[in-house]
C-alpha cells in the first residue's frame, strides 16, 4: 500500500438523513481491516455517523457510543464492527489494550475522539471530522491517509463536495 498520498473532500449536510447518506457511501467501500477515525466537536454527530454506518454493514440491533466500554463489537452482515470510544483514555491505556488486532483484523474499525491515539493509529485510514454548523447541519471534512482512502475522497469530490487539498 502507498503511504503519504491524501486527499481530502468536505461534505455540507443540512439534515439528518443526509449524514446517513454519507455514512453509507463510506460504508459501501468499507473492507477487513479498514480504519475510521472519527473526530468533531461534542455532540455534532459522531455517534450518529456510527450508527449509521453501523446500519449501513448490515449490523442488527442499537449501536451506542462505547464511552464506558471502550471497544463494543459487533457482527454485520458485511463485516464485523469494532466500535471505539477512547476519549477517557490515554495513549498508553490505549496501547494496552492492543488495538492493532482490531485495526488489522477481519472487521471495519471506527475510533470516535480518534485524534487523541493518533501515534497509534495505522497510517492509511479515512479520518472524519464533523463539525456541527447548528441545527443539524454539519460540516464533514474527510481525510483519506493513504491508499485507498485518498482515493475515495478524490470520487468523492467529482460526486460534489468540495476538494481542499490533494498532497
Amino acid at each position: 500500500m502507498e503511504h503519504g498520498a491524501s486527499s481530502q473532500a468536505v461534505w455540507e449536510v443540512k439534515e439528518l438523513q443526509e449524514t446517513i447518506g454519507l455514512a453509507a457511501r463510506v460504508a459501501a467501500k468499507a473492507f477487513p481491516g479498514a480504519v475510521i477515525a472519527l473526530d468533531g466537536d461534542l455532540g455534532a454527530g459522531k455517534t450518529t455517523f456510527s450508527q449509521a454506518f453501523a446500519a449501513a454493514i448490515g449490523v442488527k440491533g442499537i449501536v451506542n457510543s462505547p464511552t464506558f466500554t471502550i471497544i463494543k463489537e459487533y457482527s454485520g452482515e458485511k463485516l464485523p464492527l469494532y466500535h471505539m470510544d477512547v476519549y477517557r483514555l490515554s495513549p498508553e491505556e490505549a496501547d494496552d489494550l492492543g488495538l492493532d488486532d482490531y485495526f488489522y483484523g477481519e472487521g471495519v474499525t471506527l475510533v470516535e475522539w480518534a485524534s487523541l491515539i493518533e501515534e497509534l493509529l495505522p497510517p492509511n485510514r479515512l479520518e472524519l471530522y464533523i463539525e456541527h454548523l447548528g441545527g443539524e447541519a454539519r460540516a464533514i471534512r474527510l481525510t483519506g491517509v493513504g491508499e485507498p482512502y485518498a482515493a475515495w475522497c478524490r470520487e468523492w469530490n467529482k460526486m460534489g463536495a468540495t476538494e481542499q487539498n490533494e498532497v
